[in-house]
């Protein structure tokens, strides 16, 4: 994965987390803030009951004769359409403190179970409801009645599943339990004796289930939404960030051996990015300075050396001429001219090399056609190649294209030199137009005993030499494929091996057609 798609990653994943987090909380505080204004309006539902019960007249025998088929009282039904309420009086205690003290005072499990049965006995016995099937009342645990107690505001909510009166299907109730005073009866001779209750007001959880529900719906949907739109633009953004990089990589892409001079550009961001292009820029600037140290101490030393060796072979040359030396001064001679001449060969092929590290190799480029071209450099190498018995023949399409025909004859001999003296006896030059037709492919094929693997890959670093192929005294310095790579190079092209041991070797050059008019025969060397 790209640098750019790890970051869209990234930052796609961080606003995932961030908006599930934000998500989870609106849906804690819309379910908080609704709970909130459930109780309230509970608290509200019973302190609207207790003004008013005593005005329903729940105790009175005529009210029984009011209810419907389900047990409900038309007008109180009417006043809380949307609550269940029941209420259980309990005669035999004053008010929450005696109670409390009751239960205090019932220490042991016996005791405390005994009171807890005398409040369901009472609750069974004096029990009202408003909303309620009357089959269905509803009860507290020990352990609830215990928090309703002891508990200091004398009230706890509880959640139970309420049949519906009027079906059999049961639905979640949020319900209020309060123990208080309740006025049950009207006055009497304007006195009002109040009665010790424990009231039930409860209301069904299934609106606010539905509200968080669709809640949770839009919020997911949002959810949806804000990471599509996130992704997009934590990739846009990447882009954005890494717009500076891509440029500074693609600069140095382009920088190689011929232009050290150039650098790559430095945003100004202030950033790694900025840093890092400084820093590439510094190396490049040491790199050219020890590039340029090589190069011209190679110009340098080829020049010097030039004068020296071509009067060492001048004066053996003269010396066999005009002298009259023995066998053995003769021989020696011989060796000194000879490797004189080689010597001289070397330092030509360091001058051409320091001269296309530096970019001055000059090409006269011209219009070729590659099959003519290469018909021309098999004829030239023919008797070299016969004396050898080796067949030496061009094949191919012709395609015309733009080059410097010296420079590419030099490569064309040099590939055909090596393949001779690796004692081919079959060599092909053929040609053939590549990427359809916008390059053209050179090839020379022999079928010498091949190049072992691992040395196709060094074949073109100065200096080196397959030893077990080539001996040293049929071989050169080693020199001719990287002059060979440096003049296609200068053209734009590239070359490459392919070999395998016992089977031949074919080198490829391919080089771009370029600008190339119509061409008449007698305008194509």
């Amino acid at each position: 994965m790209t640098l750019r798609g790890r970051l869209t990653l990234f930052y796609t994943a961080l606003l995932a987390v961030l908006l599930t987090v934000v998500a989870v909380a609106v849906l804690v505080i819309m379910r908080g803030s609704l709970i909130s204004g459930l109780d309230r309006d509970l608290q509200d539902t019973y302190r609207r009951f207790t003004e008013i019960v005593s005005q329903l007249a729940l105790n009175d025998p005529s009210t029984a004769m009011e209810r419907d088929e389900a047990g409900l009282l038309p007008r109180a039904r009417y006043l809380f359409p949307d609550d269940a309420i029941q209420i259980e009086e309990l005669a035999f205690f004053d008010d929450a403190q005696a109670l409390a003290v009751a239960l205090e005072e019932a220490s042991g499990p016996e005791a405390r179970e005994q009171l807890f049965k005398l409040l369901r006995v009472l609750g069974d016995t004096t029990r009202l409801n408003i909303g309620l099937a009357r089959n269905q009342p509803l009860r507290l645990s020990d352990e609830e009645l215990t928090r309703l107690i002891t508990s200091p505001e004398g009230q706890i909510i509880v959640k139970r599943d309420v049949k519906d009166p009027y079906s059999s299907e049961m639905t979640p109730y949020r319900v209020l339990v309060k123990l208080g005073p309740v006025q049950l009866n009207s006055a009497v001779l304007g006195v009002a004796r109040p009665s010790f209750a424990m009231t039930y007001v409860g209301r069904s959880l299934e609106p606010l289930a539905d509200t968080l529900t669709q809640l949770q719906r839009v919020i997911g949907l949002l959810f949806l939404l804000g990471l599509i739109l996130a992704g997009a633009g934590a990739y846009l953004l990447a882009g954005q960030a890494l717009r500076p990089l891509r440029q500074v990589q693609k600069a140095a892409e382009g920088i190689g051996g011929q232009n050290l001079g150039e650098r790559v550009p430095e945003p100004r961001t202030g950033d790694e990015v900025q840093a890092l292009a400084h820093a590439l820029n510094a190396m490049l600037g040491r790199l050219e300075a020890s590039f340029e140290a090589q190069r011209r101490f190679t110009s340098d030393a080829s020049h010097e050396l030039r004068t020296p060796v071509t009067a060492i072979s001048g004066h053996a040359s003269y010396l066999l001429r005009r002298t009259d030396p023995s066998g053995q001064q003769r021989e020696s001679l011989n060796i000194i001219r000879s490797e004189s001449e080689r010597l001289t060969n070397l330092i030509a092929n360091l001058l051409q090399l320091a001269r296309s590290d530096s970019g001055a190799l000059n090409l006269t480029r011209q219009p070729i056609l590659s099959r003519l071209f290469l018909a021309e450099i098999a004829r030239e190498l023919m008797p070299l190649a016969q004396a050898q018995g080796t067949e030496l023949a061009a094949q191919g399409a012709d395609v015309a294209f733009e080059g410097d025909p010296d420079r590419l004859k030099q490569v064309i001999i040099n590939l055909v030199g090596n393949a001779l003296k690796a004692g081919s006896r079959h060599i092909t030059l053929g040609s053939q137009p590549e990427e359809g037709g916008q390059e053209v492919r050179l090839m020379v094929q022999d079928d010498g005993p091949g190049i072992p693997p691992e040395h196709l890959a060094r074949l073109f670093d100065r200096f080196y030499r397959v030893e077990d192929s080539r001996s040293r005294d049929q071989g050169g310095a080693g020199l001719g494929l990287s002059i060979a790579k440096g003049i296609v190079d200068a053209h734009g092209g590239r070359i490459w091996l392919e070999s395998e041991v016992g089977r031949g070797t074919t080198a490829y050059v391919q080089l771009p057609v370029g600008n190339i008019p119509d061409l008449d025969d007698e305008d194509v060397p």
